[in-house]
């Protein structure tokens, strides 16, 4: 959905309102440390707090993850809201009237009509809840969970609910209650008859799983069916609250454990991710019935580092999960497969085997994403047979070179020599590097790497090093330079006033030139710091956390006017640095093919470029 422009005063409202303290306080213990407060990170796992609060600058830091920003970013984080939806809720809870500027009359009708819906979902959640377990309609549906091995606990946690086999039970429900029923058939909640005059329930005698978005509100449902009806399974359509190739079962309830554990595992049936839930798997999500998306991927690598695939062992499920595999490593997740015995289901196996066992020899005994895909291709060969043993051999080396760490290459490889001991271990080594070596040769040139903003556009600026990263880094001399400099200005209105007249956006790395412009447009609309505030004109995950870092820097380290103008001059150098390096490496390259001319011509303008350096 888009949203018109949120108005300036209501930001400021929003953040004026909120004590960071106390909106961090509901999710984090935090004690006071001097003019910190401090506790553990709620966006990942740690023993030992790393993550702080400041309240004199409204803004928070984690120091093992990196992760920062003020009050709203926190909100966005900690809720899975996008920018609106937070500024939204904390401004409800302060009483501040929001209106969106800008929005057109199509963009508000829909608003309200997605409101309505959200409201017409969640009543219905309810009552075909309340109907489970508090009726004569709902007994067979209680008896069957019950069976099933889920627990009262269990169905209240999911508000596991029933819809009668009546025709109309929601539909009167709705009318009489004055909901639009145009607008809930739209909204994929009941049904049109078939001649066009009145409506019916969408779902009858199925059991009620509600399907919610990343912030817990009801936006569909799924039904099971409790008898033979087909489809088993009969999710609500697509509507403007619902989108199954972005949404994932249970993601509410999941978010704040995925995000310590650093670890997700995605399922294939509701009932299997309820069933895993009471064993004490409580960063499970599932499908909605489909397959999963680059979509989904997405949201899970945002919010875990790790992705256990535990799908179905029948083959239709491992299939699956052989499918899913790149889309997840794709989005930068480390990924292994849950392993199901004799074709069973996490519900079958939790019903034989217990709870323990399933949690320490399944999800516990997940494999890597190579060993998985190796054991599921030597499915198409019959390795007793020497053409099919070589071909499943080929195959296996093409899969693992694959394979990013020349360590893992290594790994994987010894061990399929192992397995196949009448095979030379060399000869693999040199398959490995055949393949290794027409794919570079295969590589297409261009400036297409990942860095953080652009690649053409750059100007050959580096990238802030993001969250995701996590490998530590020896930084360059003016990269800490950069980053003093941005601390200074953020906490000086003069000083960023003479950085933007000497240096302008002649910083090296691109995200420090983006901080940088983003401070100039705040001191020519305020005239006093505040971080806070300054955060809040950014509206960008990794710009916010690495504004957040550098703030938490200070405005001290001796930075007085000359040391200032000398981190300029230094800053300013870099470019002719590298284009000095550059040409040495040209020089070098004429030499070794014999052009000594165009080598001296270089080297003079070496020798140029050099004193250029040294009188600036």
């Amino acid at each position: 959905m888009r949203y018109g422009r949120i108005p300036e005063e209501v930001i400021e409202a929003v953040l004026t309102r909120h004590d960071i303290v106390d909106v961090v306080g509901r999710h984090v213990h935090l004690t006071k440390q001097g003019h910190y407060m401090k506790g553990l990170c709620p966006f990942h796992s740690e023993k030992s707090p790393s993550f702080t609060v400041t309240p004199e600058k409204q803004i928070y830091n984690c120091f093992g993850c990196q992760a920062g920003g003020n009050v709203i970013r926190f909100i966005m984080e900690i809720e899975g809201l996008s920018y609106p939806e937070a500024i939204r809720k904390l401004a409800e809870e302060a009483d501040i009237p929001i209106t969106w500027e800008g929005a057109s009359e199509e963009q508000n009708e829909q608003q309200q009509e997605k409101a309505t819906l959200l409201k017409a979902y969640e009543f219905a959640a309810k009552f075909y809840h309340y109907i489970v377990g508090n009726t004569e309609q709902g007994r067979a549906a209680k008896g069957y969970l019950t069976a099933r091995g889920i627990s009262d606990k269990l169905i209240d946690t999911f508000q596991i609910g029933y819809a009668p086999a009546m025709w109309d039970t929601l539909v009167q429900q709705l009318e009489k209650r004055g909901f639009d029923l145009a607008l809930m058939e739209r909204g994929g909640l009941i049904s049109a008859k078939h001649d066009g005059q009145g409506y019916v329930d969408k779902f009858r005698e199925r059991i009620m799983f509600p399907i919610c978005d990343s912030a817990g509100k009801v936006i569909a449902f799924a039904g099971r069916a409790m008898g033979d009806a087909q489809p088993k399974y009969l999710n609500s359509p697509e509507s403007i609250l619902f989108n199954k190739s972005r949404t994932l079962y249970n993601m509410h309830l999941a978010r704040p454990n995925m995000r310590k554990m650093q670890q997700a595992i995605i399922f294939e049936g509701y009932v299997d991710l309820i069933k895993a839930w009471e064993a004490g798997v409580t960063n499970g999500v599932a499908t909605m019935g489909t397959a999963l998306t680059k979509e989904h991927a997405s949201i899970l690598n945002r919010n875990a580092d790790q992705i256990v695939v535990c799908y179905d062992g029948d083959h239709a499920g491992q299939a699956a999960a052989y499918k899913s595999i790149p889309l997840l490593e794709e989005a930068g997740s480390r990924v292994t497969v849950a392993m199901l015995p004799d074709g069973k289901d996490p519900d079958e196996y939790i019903g034989q085997f217990g709870f323990d066992r399933f949690v320490r020899e399944v999800i516990g005994a997940s494999v890597p994403s190579m060993k998985y895909k190796l054991l599921y291709i030597r499915k198409n060969f019959k390795l007793h047979e020497d053409g099919d043993r070589i071909r499943y051999l080929q195959s296996a080396v093409k899969l693992i070179s694959t394979l990013p760490s020349p360590m893992e290459r290594e790994h994987y490889l010894k061990q399929l020599a192992s397995e196949f001991p009448d095979s030379s271990y060399e000869a693999m080594k040199l398959d490995l590097h055949e393949i290794l070596l027409q794919s570079e040769k295969n590589k297409p040139d261009g400036d297409n790497k990942p860095i953080l903003w652009n690649n053409v556009m750059n100007n050959g600026r580096g990238a802030e090093r993001t969250r995701s990263n996590k490998s530590p880094t020896l930084l360059p001399a003016y990269h800490n330079a950069e980053r003093l400099i941005l601390a200074v200005m953020m906490h000086d209105r003069e000083v960023c006033a003479h950085v933007e007249k000497e240096l302008g956006d002649q910083f090296n790395v691109e995200a420090h030139a983006v901080l940088a412009a983003y401070l100039y447009a705040y001191y020519a609309q305020y005239a006093e710091p505040d971080a806070s505030r300054y955060i809040a004109m950014l509206q960008d995950e990794q710009l916010e956390s690495l504004a957040s870092s550098i703030v938490m820097m200070g405005a001290g380290h001796g930075m007085n006017e000359q040391v200032i103008d000398d981190y300029i001059r230094q800053i300013r150098k870099v470019p002719m640095q590298e284009e000095v390096a550059r040409k040495k490496e040209e020089r070098v390259r004429a030499e070794r093919e014999g052009d000594h001319l165009k080598a001296a011509q270089i080297a003079i303008e070496i020798i140029a470029l050099e004193q250029q350096l040294k009188s600036s």
